[in-house]
């Protein structure tokens, strides 16, 4: 990875973040995202900027933007389209639907059906759609952020987890500091119009190829692994991180590593995004247990478990 690479990396995030105030470290893992070809689910209250950090994302890159609003109604028709018949071609015509995209904002995910949402499962798994037989290719850049409110479960469809490990990231954007909320209340907040394009599609293949580049030393490796099998045998969790869940880990890490303009893993990054990783696709023995109780148990992870060498 090259100093231009990371500048432009670094552009892009500066970008978002005169938007998203103070939010360095959530849009830095979006980014990530972005360049890792995975999904982020944001588990966040509503107001605190999720849906205008999406847009803001999709216009610095010049990609397609669309959002879906989850209703429990919805059909899976509704996101990935469907074939009308032509009386004149005498034939079936395939109309898109919102899916064909390269930013999905998926708003309130969890408040749609099991079968709509299963609708997504294939898009965010193999990059297509397969409609009456013919299968579809989406966008090379395609991304789901999908939102979700961790508060109000009423009415709502939780994610089985086979879903919820697709999505690489479980982010939570949070109040502003008072600062940044001060400036906010004294200043028009600034809106995703006023985000310049700093990358385009072109760009971001290029970066994504770089990503196979990005070097992960054996020691490093099995220090991930070592966090991986901990989150399995730790005493408030029934269920920890699969296989595919520790390849995302490291694919994660490489992607991090690549925002912070390095071509190699630290066992820093490993704990930098280990929450973000984590907390999604752990089971807890307790079904009752809020969000504090879950970032102790990952913190937990972290300390539970010898760093390899110096950083």
């Amino acid at each position: 990875m090259n100093e231009t690479d990371f500048n432009q990396i670094n552009q892009l995030i500066n970008e978002v973040e005169k938007v998203i105030l103070g939010k360095r470290k959530i849009i830095q893992l979006t980014v990530a995202a972005l360049l890792a070809g995975s999904h982020v689910l944001f588990e966040d209250i509503p107001g605190v900027g999720k849906t205008v950090l999406v847009k803001s994302l999709a216009k610095a890159i010049h990609g397609d933007f669309s959002r879906i609003q989850f209703t429990p109604d919805l059909l899976p028709s509704d996101i990935l389209g469907v074939s009308i018949f032509n009386a004149k071609s005498n034939d079936f015509e395939f109309h898109s639907g919102p899916i064909f995209a390269n930013i999905l904002l998926a708003d309130e995910i969890n408040r749609t059906t099991p079968r709509t949402q299963a609708a997504l499962l294939e898009a965010m798994s193999e990059n297509s759609v397969t409609i009456d037989g013919h299968t579809y290719p989406l966008p090379p850049n395609f991304l789901v952020l999908a939102t979700q409110n961790p508060l109000d479960y009423e009415g709502t469809y939780p994610l089985p987890e086979a879903q919820l490990d697709r999505f690489l990231f479980s982010l939570n954007i949070g109040y502003p500091s008072v600062e940044n909320e001060l400036k906010l209340m004294l200043n028009q907040p600034k809106t995703a119009d006023s985000v310049k394009q700093v990358m385009n599609e072109d760009t971001i293949r290029k970066l994504k190829i770089q990503l196979d580049n990005i070097h992960v030393d054996e020691a490093v490796a099995r220090y991930a692994l070592a966090l991986v099998q901990k989150s399995r045998n730790h005493p408030s969790v029934e269920l920890g991180l699969s296989p595919r869940g520790s390849i995302a880990f490291i694919r994660g890490a490489k992607a991090f590593a690549m925002t912070e303009g390095r071509s190699f893993v630290t066992p820093n990054d490993l704990q930098s995004i280990l929450p973000a990783v984590f907390k999604h696709r752990l089971q807890l023995k307790s079904r009752n247990v809020k969000r504090n109780n879950l970032l102790e148990i990952t913190d937990d992870i972290i300390n539970s478990v010898p760093i390899p060498f110096k950083r």
